[in-house]
């Protein structure tokens, strides 16, 4: 345990932000999950919008430094990129 009172109060923000950015990592992933049933069972327009929502979402979790900006690029490559298969398919 920390022993200056800076430290904490660095220790409490901590705290907090890890709170917070779980909170925000969790709810990305569930839409992931959400994301690949979709694919899975063939909905693309539903999938289409749900890809438009986690893009927006992934955006602000890097404006936030939740997620780095090229882990959030490949994760919305790959989106787009099953999603176009999927429309080319049917």
């Amino acid at each position: 345990m920390p022993i200056k009172a800076n430290a904490k109060k660095a220790l409490r923000q901590t705290f907090k932000r890890t709170q917070r950015n779980t909170v925000v990592k969790a709810e990305i992933h569930s839409l992931r999950v959400k994301l690949r049933k979709l694919l899975e069972s063939k909905k693309v327009t539903e999938a289409e919008q749900l890809v438009s929502t986690i893009t927006k979402k992934l955006d602000k979790a890097v404006s936030k430094k939740i997620y780095k900006q090229n882990t959030v690029a490949r994760y919305k490559s790959r989106f787009m990129k099953k999603i176009n298969a999927l429309k080319k398919a049917s």
